[in-house]
């Protein structure tokens, strides 16, 4: 059994020498080390923060940003053991779907190395570690009681009913914050060692720029600034600190090759991806009565709805992939939100269209709508380094954050498609709510803050091309024999689903990948 070290008690200068160190304590870390605990390899996980929130550690976050407004940096991820698992994280699970991974003409710069294929092995055990449940998703409908409540029986077209289900931890409490949940896990692992508080302040390469040599790592003390510092000299590394600390890590780490690590083809940072998560898209009017509560249940934190088999699910609308193609659309999931009260033009509106369908309207309900969209990439939307330091001597980052009018417009072919779809089927109607960019925009910064799904994404983007990606299929940097990346930054497009399930299997597969390597 090991002990989980505090870095701040370690004498200066200290080199540590492991097979595998992994830089980063959050869930793609984490996964990673459970997956490699039995293996016979020596691993050491780095994490900068603690066991609980620190204020000094979490500065080191601070930098700027440019662009359509954003989250501050500081604000929009955690530097604790466990990650943003820790509370920021709503417990939102959807594998990608099929079209996510493949080459599409209408989206410039997208195509994975491999498809669906490669992560579905990965699945189930990311889903374990989540906590979700078993695996249903698509096929949730099959699973329902009739008390669960019923799916919308939408008329044929492009928009259908898909699901969420949500993490869920022993104590009924979700989701399932990484830390507390998995210390045990790793403290009982004789071959993994965590360090806490060890913050990576530079990856040394050698001469040849072709192999990582050592690890420069310094503590934090409590007014911010660098305490003791020492180094780590491992076999393999891994970056799992997130899309924009692993970017910042690479360009940071200048010395010998003066762009960056792995930024021979000036990518790393590039292509940085969110979820835009505008509000009050449009109005949902549906005539038989209240909505199913799969879609909307005010009972739950997260509006969520406990099925037959204790199950967290919650309903909601996506187009399907032959929409996509035939309309050339990215991705969209559009979820039921709070009630309304239909002012005097839309009751009118209500009552002339259900008089005009021959259906019943007097017990009608309304309801906002709100969607999370997957942008197209844009390199132009990325990760830099600023002038200014923080408390360590790094660079701080500087993110520019861009959305383009067609991200909006497409997604309102969407919209169009299910008001299309409720009124064929005659459940009820839909009213758009914005027609032109300046609309949209007032939808992402509804009570004075920006709506993002604070997904990071992108940064290091994955590619068998080394001119097109900063990792290889393995999620091998390109040209670094023993530098990996693990986590939603390898990600070269970005689906429509909340990354953390994904990018769990993504660094399960990665495991298997460095049983291999480490050999």
């Amino acid at each position: 059994m090991t002990a989980f070290l505090d870095a701040r008690t370690l004498p200066d200068n200290t080199t540590l020498t492991p097979d595998l160190a992994i830089i980063g304590g959050g869930p793609a870390g984490i996964s990673l080390a459970l997956a490699l605990k039995d293996s016979p390899f020596s691993v050491a996980l780095l994490e900068s923060g603690g066991l609980e929130f620190e204020p000094q550690t979490q500065k080191l976050y601070q930098g700027r940003e440019t662009g359509v407004r954003y989250t501050a940096l500081d604000q929009n991820r955690l530097r604790v053991f466990g990650g943003s698992t820790a509370n920021h994280w709503g417990g939102f699970c959807r594998p990608l779907d099929t079209i996510d991974f493949e080459e599409r003409s209408w989206v410039p710069n997208s195509g994975w190395p491999f498809g669906i294929g490669a992560l579905k092995p990965y699945f189930a055990r990311a889903q374990a570690l989540v906590e979700a449940g078993p695996w249903m998703y698509d096929d949730t409908a099959r699973h329902l009681n009739r008390a669960d409540g019923e799916v919308m029986k939408l008329a044929r077209g492009g928009v259908y009913t898909s699901f969420f289900q949500f993490s869920k931890t022993r104590d009924d409490n979700h989701p399932t914050w990484f830390g507390p949940r998995y210390f045990a896990d790793l403290k009982a692992a004789p071959r993994v060692q965590p360090y806490l508080h060890a913050s990576i302040t530079g990856l040394r390469i050698n001469r040849d720029a072709n192999r990582i040599e050592q690890l420069d790592v310094a503590t934090v003390t409590e007014m911010g600034g660098a305490g003791k510092r020492f180094t780590v000299k491992p076999r393999v590394i891994v970056l799992a600190c997130g899309a924009i600390e692993n970017a910042r890590l690479l360009l940071a780490s200048n010395d010998v090759m003066p762009a960056g690590v792995g930024n021979q083809n000036d990518l790393v940072g590039r292509f940085f991806a969110d979820h835009p998560i505008p509000r009050d898209v449009a109005t949902l009017v549906l005539f038989g009565g209240p909505v199913s509560s799969l879609y909307w249940n005010t009972n739950d934190i997260n509006a969520t709805t406990t099925i037959g088999d204790g199950s967290l699910v919650r309903a909601v609308f996506s187009p399907t992939e032959s929409f996509i193609r035939g309309q050339h659309l990215m991705g969209s999931l559009t979820t039921v939100e709070n009630p309304v009260k239909l002012d005097e033009v839309g009751t009118a509106a209500v009552v002339t269209t259900a008089q005009a369908l021959g259906v019943d309207a007097s017990d009608a309900h309304a309801y906002l709508l709100g969607v999370g969209l997957e942008l197209l990439p844009d390199p132009e939307r990325r990760v830099t380094l600023s002038g200014e330091r923080d408390g360590l001597g790094m660079p701080r980052t500087a993110l520019n954050v861009t959305i383009s009018d067609a991200d909006f417009l497409l997604y309102r072919k969407v919209l169009r498609e299910l008001g299309r779809q409720l009124l064929a089927s005659r459940l009820g109607m839909l009213r758009l709510s914005y027609r032109d960019r300046g609309g949209w925009m007032g939808g992402m910064t509804k009570d004075k803050q920006a709506w993002w799904g604070n997904h990071h994404l992108g940064t290091t983007r994955m590619s068998a091309d080394p001119k097109k990606g900063v990792v290889d299929a393995d999620g091998r940097v390109h040209g670094i024999e023993n530098l990996f990346v693990a986590g939603s930054s390898v990600f070269p497009t970005y689906g429509s689903s909340n990354p953390t399930m994904n990018l769990i299997a993504l660094a399960l597969r990665l495991a298997d990948h460095l049983k291999t390597v480490l050999t």
